[in-house]
């Protein structure tokens, strides 16, 4: 994807078992879409992260939806351990499982966590790196994703919109 194109149509199972699509967060002024799994350590990492941006946001009309786009012959990318993870965390947006990968491919996602955001009309505004230091985040110094959400909410340009994301590759089949 590049920037400004429109969010791509999708229906995929959630860890809830039911199907979500594209609308899911239709009310939502942006929304939010990070390519995550359950074991790759740059996104364990990001977990709680993203999970405190929903917390900020969630007021200012942020829609949050992670897919995991890794389950193929992996137990730990199961839906049930996505589901077990997302309970233990107590994560109060969707995990989607994306087991034939056609959204990733969709969305051109290349590692996990990879974000993209997406402005009221759905378009395209960031997508990459959520931040600049997933070892630690007492060292972050750039916070790329959440500029990017200021600008989005507040309907401005952002700044920066294309940072290389950092992570574990997503395999494609």
């Amino acid at each position: 994807m590049i920037i400004g194109d429109k969010l791509p149509a999708f229906n995929l199972k959630g860890v809830d078992g039911e199907m979500s699509n594209q609308y899911a967060y239709a009310d939502r002024y942006a929304l939010l879409v990070v390519f995550t799994n359950n074991s790759c350590p740059v996104a364990v990492a990001y977990r709680n992260r993203i999970k405190n941006l929903l917390k900020r946001y969630e007021e200012d009309n942020l829609g949050i939806i992670r897919i995991n786009s890794t389950t193929k012959n992996s137990e730990a990318e199961s839906l049930e351990e996505m589901k077990k993870m997302y309970d233990d965390l107590k994560l109060p947006h969707l995990y989607l499982m994306d087991d034939d990968q056609t959204v990733a491919k969709a969305f051109g996602a290349t590692k996990v966590p990879e974000a993209f955001l997406f402005n009221s009309k759905r378009e395209l505004v960031y997508k990459g790196a959520i931040d600049d230091s997933w070892e630690n985040e007492n060292m972050v110094t750039r916070v790329y994703l959440e500029d990017a959400i200021e600008a989005a909410l507040d309907g401005i340009d952002v700044d920066y919109p294309e940072i290389d994301p950092i992570g574990c590759d997503i395999v494609l089949k």
